[in-house]
């Protein structure tokens, strides 16, 4: 089969689209024939082996990838299925986190993929499951938003951002979107009230506060940020940054979480969506969402499968409109 190869950790140029053996089923695994595959910020930091800090604790290899194929976000057909897995069976659409995904098959366990729904296409299922599930955590269960409240979504025109403006919405939230001028019609039509423009206007002027902000940008101190949140308001700050830093975003987060022992004011800290935690339960929401019409996936742009180092390049830049997404013939 055909797979994105990583064999050293560096930037995009390194990927090889290469034939490679097929992987298998193992207990209670299955085998996706994947359609398409979403690409994410997180994609890059492994793909970097950044930042250098996060090597350490073993997800993403020392030396080198710990993983050989590239990609963790995937919709496709169930293929096979292994012993034990009994809700899925061959055929069936599907949606999920499947690490090896940036190939025309990869595996995964049952537990990390749902039924895709009806109404997308399989592009569009893709740029599910990392970014949606990452905004439903930072809106519902860490910003605990509720209505008539004030949510600030930075970096909203991005994969986070266009889910996060939707689920706020859809709680009744007062949504203000700070994005990029291309950006500003689109945000408008997925429920934000209020667009700022961050090149033109600087939201952390104080004369707005908001009851949650969720920060996928981090390109303002937190003093700043504090200041246009309500005095017992929430900051959800979305771990992410550029590359080539030895510590990155692990650094900010620590001081955002060693600031909230001391404030009145919430200040959490959260990591893109990964398979660890509550995943499924948490693709079983976003998908109901979707079902119910009130969450669309945005898809930016989309490359084919030996696109993929200019797609990732494109992601690098911190400008991606909506999702970038891989199809998969």
């Amino acid at each position: 089969m055909k797979a994105v190869v990583q064999e050293r950790f560096g930037p995009p140029g390194i990927l090889r689209l290469l034939d490679i053996d097929r992987p298998t089923a193992g207990d209670g695994q299955v085998l996706v024939r994947v359609r398409a595959a979403a690409l994410n910020p997180y994609d890059w930091h492994m793909m970097r082996g950044d930042p250098y800090a996060a090597r350490l604790t073993g997800g993403m290899g020392l030396s080198r990838p710990k993983h050989r194929v590239a990609g963790i976000d995937a919709a496709g057909v169930v293929e096979a299925v292994g012993p034990g897995v009994q809700a899925l069976r061959p055929g069936d659409p599907v949606l999920g986190f499947c690490p090896g995904s940036l190939a025309e098959y990869a595996c995964t366990t049952a537990d990390l993929l749902v039924p895709k729904p009806a109404r997308l296409t399989f592009e569009q299922a893709a740029a599910v499951p990392m970014a949606a599930v990452t905004a439903l955590r930072g809106i519902r269960t860490v910003g605990r938003v509720r209505e008539g409240q004030r949510v600030l979504v930075n970096g909203a025109g991005g994969g986070v951002g266009t889910f996060a403006v939707q689920i706020a919405t859809d709680l009744g939230a007062e949504v203000t979107a700070v994005c990029g001028a291309g950006s500003g019609d689109l945000v408008r039509s997925l429920g934000a009230t209020r667009v700022v423009d961050y090149a033109r206007e600087d939201f952390t002027d104080g004369r707005v506060r908001h009851d949650v902000i969720l920060d996928n940008v981090g390109n303002h101190p937190l003093s700043r940020l504090r200041r246009v949140l309500t005095p017992a308001g929430t900051l959800v700050a979305n771990g992410g940054g550029s590359p080539g830093h030895v510590f990155g975003a692990i650094g900010s987060m620590l001081r955002t979480a060693a600031l909230d022992a001391v404030v009145r004011q919430r200040l959490r800290p959260i990591l893109p969506a990964t398979p660890a935690g509550p995943a499924r339960e948490d693709l079983l929401t976003v998908t109901a969402l979707v079902d119910a019409g009130k969450l669309t996936p945005v898809v930016g742009r989309t490359y084919p499968l030996a696109g993929t180092a200019e797609g990732l390049r494109h992601v690098e830049q911190g400008h991606a409109r909506g999702k970038t997404v891989i199809t998969v013939p």
